[in-house]
């Protein structure tokens, strides 16, 4: 392989062939090379860590009678007659004898005079390819290996199987591959070694070679020794990169901010209940960060109804108490007025200005907020991106809460950082997320649980109903509306387009408006107008229309205590964590609810699973662990901005242990060597090097 020219700005020389051309490996030339790149797999690098994903035993057998067709079999025989094709389209036939049976080699389109050489009568051969029986006949069609004994050796005993793509065959990655393996740099080790020796692991260059070359399919799992090494490497190379950002936030000049609890006290007194002690510990621990001298970087997640709100107005009050100014950022205008309307009597009871301010400030009001706020007399800001604008001045920002929905990822929150403002940062999400999703996404931040829901919360009941009972569920719902009761009815995922999810709206919204009369039932959809979006919103929370037809608009924050049911149509088309967001706005008042999951039979054996743990259980973080079990990390979180690593080896599904290991492990490093300079440190800079986290190199220099 040939080594490219130094230019690999600051890349250890040692890495440098690593990250030459594809073309530089045997069995790949320019069209070959096109098909992996178009697979993501741009340089020797990329290949190195693409492994194979199942093998073919290829040992050799005294006969083809020790294995059950249809299999691969690898056999000795000797070569008896040939028989020509009787007509056109017809297969050329070689019978072979081994030492228990005869069976027939079976060859389509190719030539005899070929076939002769390749195959004489009365000689011996060795045979690779899978056996079939045709009317009890043993038949090998196309042996994908025909060697002299001589040259059986060249037969791996176990075959490697890698994805392929375009015009890659398995030869020609085997051949790449091997050619690969024999130029891989020796590495100092940068795994602890103790951590190494109790996990029996073996050095990178030899868990390569096994990775490559498996003897077993046992060898092929994610459980074996040498795969969950290179996996660890990964999300070692990982976490080092979060861990170098959060020592960077640290580094950060904070401000030390600490309240007298009065305005928070003012406001529990008027709650009319206590808090869960999931609350006062989340409480605390945000108020334990914003008094410590640097940067707070924390997550806090909760299930749907954990109270996460109340949570959020603490910390904010806390930055106030402290003659500071804190601003909540929604993801929408709906959910920003939500916590508007939440917040604002609370604020008040307390003593505390809080505005809102959204990209529909114009003109004067806008500039009239700006002021206030640049002068400190704004006190809390809700709103949406709009807070984020160049012309937003605050007096003295303190906390930013940023209510997740839009998928801040680790990128974001690093530019975020790098303002150098010196601004506590709390992100909240609504989503429970398994923990090796929390991990990897969020690696850099101190995380908070909400796992309890506050008193006066009631349980859903969760039904299943097939399509062809929709006059029976409208039914239901007349009585419920005459019984005083209000009904969210979330229509079908049509498909990746706003418009026909919009069309399905518009359809359920005439019927049941004939149903159960016009001023009955509002409708809501990403397509409206805002003003006439918040308007529909409006009349159903003041309890004006008692169903409200919508898409996923209302999947997050909104309250709305008397609605009691939720129908969601063909709830198979959804995800689980977007079923059980929809569900949890239900049951937020007293009322028993009723949340009605209505499929179109049949189902499959996925969206069934899916229901059926959806009425199974109300937890969020169960429900979000099956969700990431069945559809994948990308899936559950989206990966268009998810921020979350695309990993080659690791799967973030199965080895939630590792990602913790390497979280703890990561962070023990950069302790005892903020600027990697020892033996090990130095070996992890060439780690970061080999899995492209450049942006931690740079974390490290600035350090």
């Amino acid at each position: 392989m040939s080594v490219p020219p130094p230019k690999q700005s600051g890349r250890p020389e040692v890495l440098w062939p690593l990250f030459g051309s594809l073309e530089s490996l045997d069995g790949i030339g320019p069209k070959s090379a096109q098909a992996l790149i178009a697979a993501n797999i741009e340089k020797p690098r990329d290949l190195l860590f693409t492994l194979p994903h199942s093998g073919v035993d290829r040992r050799r057998r005294d006969s083809i009678l020790d294995v059950h067709a249809p299999a691969v079999c690898t056999v000795e025989v000797t070569i008896g007659q040939h028989t020509a094709p009787s007509s056109p389209g017809r297969p050329y036939r070689v019978t072979v004898e081994d030492q228990r049976t005869t069976f027939q080699l079976v060859f389509f389109r190719s030539h005899s005079e070929y076939l002769r050489k390749q195959l004489p009568t009365g000689q011996r051969r060795v045979v690779s390819g899978k056996i079939e029986l045709f009317d009890g006949v043993g038949q090998m069609v196309h042996p994908d290996h025909i060697l002299t004994p001589d040259e059986a050796e060249q037969i791996p005993l176990f075959e490697p199987v890698y994805p392929l793509t375009g015009t890659m065959t398995q030869k020609a990655m085997f051949k790449a591959t091997a050619d690969l393996l024999g130029q891989v740099p020796g590495l100092a080790e940068w795994i602890d070694p103790a951590l190494r020796a109790r996990e029996g692991w073996p050095d990178w260059g030899a868990a390569l070679a096994l990775a490559h070359r498996p003897m077993s399919s046992a060898e092929l799992s994610s459980t074996s020794a040498a795969r969950q090494r290179l996996a660890y490497d990964e999300v070692l190379a990982h976490q080092l990169t979060l861990a170098l950002a959060r020592a960077q936030q640290r580094r950060g000049k904070g401000r030390v901010t600490a309240g007298d609890g009065a305005r928070q006290a003012k406001v529990l007194a008027a709650l009319g209940f206590s808090p869960t002690g999931a609350q006062i510990r989340a409480t605390a621990e945000i108020a334990e960060d914003m008094a410590k001298p640097y940067r707070m970087n924390r997550l806090l997640q909760g299930d749907v109804g954990s109270g996460k709100t109340l949570v959020a107005l603490m910390s904010l009050l806390n930055a106030v108490e402290a003659g500071g100014q804190g601003v909540m950022m929604a993801p929408t205008e709906i959910l920003a007025r939500q916590h508007l309307e939440g917040l604002r009597p609370l604020a008040e009871g307390a003593g505390v200005v809080l505005e809102l301010l959204t990209g529909r400030d114009k003109g004067g009001e806008r500039r009239a907020k700006l002021e206030a706020l640049a002068a400190g007399d704004i006190q809390i800001l809700v709103g949406t991106h709009a807070v984020f604008q160049k012309d937003v001045v605050f007096a003295d920002l303190r906390l930013a809460i940023i209510d997740e929905q839009h998928r801040f990822g680790v990128a974001q929150r690093m530019e975020l950082g790098a303002k150098g403002a010196s601004v506590d940062v709390l992100v909240m999400t609504a989503t429970p997320i398994p923990r090796s999703l929390a991990l990897a996404q969020y690696g850099d931040m101190d995380v908070s649980v909400l796992d309890e829901k506050p008193p006066g919360r009631s349980p859903v009941t969760t039904a299943l109903v097939a399509t062809s009972k929709m006059d029976q569920v409208i039914e239901r719902l007349r009585a419920a509306v005459a019984d005083g009761r209000q009904c969210y009815w979330v229509c079908p995922l049509v498909e990746e387009s706003e418009v026909s999810d919009m069309t399905a709206a518009e359809d359920r919204f005439k019927r049941l408006r004939a149903a159960l009369g016009e001023d009955v039932v509002g409708l809501v959809h990403g397509q409206m107008p805002p003003a006439n979006k918040d308007a529909a919103m409006r009349k159903f929370v003041s309890g004006e229309t008692k169903v409200l037809v919508a898409t996923t608009v209302i999947e997050v924050g909104v309250n709305v205590p008397n609605a009691s049911i939720m129908v969601i149509e063909r709830a198979e088309s959804f995800g689980l964590a977007q079923l059980h967001q929809l569900r949890g706005r239900v049951g937020r008042g007293a009322t028993k609810s009723t949340c009605l999951l209505m499929y179109q039979a049949p189902l499959s054996e996925s969206g069934r699973q899916r229901l059926e743990i959806m009425r199974e259980t109300e937890d969020g973080f169960r429900i979000s662990e099956e969700d990431l079990a069945m559809r994948g990390a990308g899936d559950v979180i989206g990966t268009a901005q998810s921020g979350l690593p695309i990993f080659r080896i690791a799967d973030l599904e199965r080895q939630t242990a590792l990602m913790a290991l390497a979280q703890t492990d990561a962070r023990k490093l950069l302790l005892d060597d903020p600027k990697l300079e020892s033996a090990r440190g130095t070996a992890a800079r060439v780690l970061l090097w080999l899995m492209e986290q450049d942006k931690a190199i740079r974390l490290i220099s600035v350090g």
